[in-house]
């Protein structure tokens, strides 16, 4: 089951410092590119602040910690042992992915784009003819849907629950697109409640929103006639060899080994939601995984020039400038802090020295995790932690251990 609000990657990252470390893993090598003329000599990852980045420290989540830093080519792979059974954690460990899997969804649509079976500047309406209610009367094209620039209301996914102990007995809930986009769009018919009405004109502003990317799925499935598994795993999983990750469709076992999550319960004791169901979009996955797929997503292996342009571009208005964020807890780094900061599927994150890094964070009940590179993919760190749904403190380590702190 989705947790549908996604939190800022790092809140006061800047303010966060490592502590010494023990010994550490060894490092793995990995092809990379020379550097070229004037640039630093490869560094590779510091092996002693990673492991420290993720050893448990008090104020922590009661939880485990897969993840997997790359420096120029060379890579650590790190974990922490879970904290409640007192097993140890493998490093590449499997874990729900959450909303990382918009990254998944919209280089499907992309490449789609690039085929000319969809265009990006169609419409909702001519996809999906009937879908949004009759106030919707303004066109909302698909590009809008991948930037979360719609004006769609937020998502309603799952159940209507009360309290923690509610969230974790319906946690095998199977959410259909269909479902969540009735849900969220036509709410309670049978009660007579009024239909939703946009939160905003298409175009004139950016609101993170799962709803889109449930729209994204039913146009793909809509214009291939197959389901998000068979176009997520043809055009993605297999190319790429990703052979341990999958798009469940709902089937709550996990694989072996995984990152257990943990959510409390009303009396906050850790309960196991390992196993849970999900909609036709949830994915499980690995840091070694998910890293393969950032490289060939940035690096043209997956899209083609104008598509990857696509992907990369932040919505602007008519006079260029970046459209406003609504949502306080979005866009808060950087000289462009409130400004739009989501692209088609991915996030900017401005650091301090000027650096932009792009990547997503992803939560699922009971796993909150990530995935991001510099712009020549030299650095790039994917983690998982089990625990939810804010960004943990051991995420934040890790990201300030590879990457640096945040733009104020």
């Amino acid at each position: 089951m989705a947790v549908t609000r996604t939190a800022a990657l790092a809140r006061g990252l800047a303010a966060l410092f490592l502590a010494a470390a023990p010994a550490a893993p060894a490092l793995a090598a990995e092809p990379s590119p020379s550097p070229a003329v004037g640039q630093a000599p490869p560094t590779g990852p510091d092996p002693a602040a990673l492991d420290a980045a993720i050893t448990a420290r008090p104020g922590d989540p009661v939880a485990g910690v897969v993840a997997r830093v790359t420096v120029d080519g060379r890579a650590w792979r790190g974990s922490a042992g879970d904290p409640v059974s007192g097993r140890p954690v493998a490093p590449n460990a499997a874990f729900r992915i959450g909303s990382i899997n918009k990254p998944f969804v919209a280089a499907v649509l992309l490449q789609l784009a690039a085929e000319q079976r969809i265009s990006l500047d169609g419409t909702v309406q001519q996809y999906l003819p009937g879908t949004l209610p009759a106030s919707f009367t303004l066109p909302i094209t698909v590009r809008q849907l991948l930037d979360h620039t719609s004006g769609l209301p937020q998502a309603v996914e799952g159940p209507e629950v009360e309290d923690h102990d509610g969230l974790i007995a319906h946690r095998f809930a199977n959410e259909t697109l269909d479902l969540v986009i009735q849900r969220t769009l036509r709410p309670h018919p049978e009660k007579g409640l009024p239909e939703a009405s946009p939160a905003f004109d298409p175009g004139t502003a950016q609101e993170y929103n799962s709803v889109n990317y449930r729209l994204a799925g039913r146009i793909i499935e809509q214009v291939t006639g197959h389901t998000i598994r068979d176009e997520v795993t043809a055009r993605i999983l297999n190319p790429l060899g990703l052979r341990h990750t999958e798009v469940t469709e709902g089937r709550p076992a996990m694989p072996e080994p995984h990152l257990t999550g943990y959510y409390p319960d009303n009396a906050g004791i850790p309960t196991d939601v390992s196993e849970q169901g999900g909609n036709p979009e949830s994915m499980v996955s690995t840091p070694a995984d998910l890293d393969r797929f950032l490289r060939a997503l940035l690096d043209g292996e997956l899209l083609p020039p104008q598509q990857l342009h696509d992907l990369l571009t932040l919505p602007r208005d008519a006079s260029g400038r970046l459209l406003p964020v609504r949502g306080a807890d979005e866009c808060r780094f950087g000289p462009d802090k409130g400004r739009a900061c989501h692209s088609a599927g991915l996030t900017a994150i401005a650091l301090q020295d000027g650096t932009v890094l792009w990547g997503k964070t992803g939560h699922d009940l009971g796993y909150s995790g990530g995935f991001f590179t510099t712009p020549d993919l030299r650095k790039r760190l994917v983690y998982s932690v089990g625990t939810g749904p804010d960004t943990p403190a051991p995420a934040l380590r890790l990201a300030a251990t590879t990457f640096g702190p945040f733009a104020p």
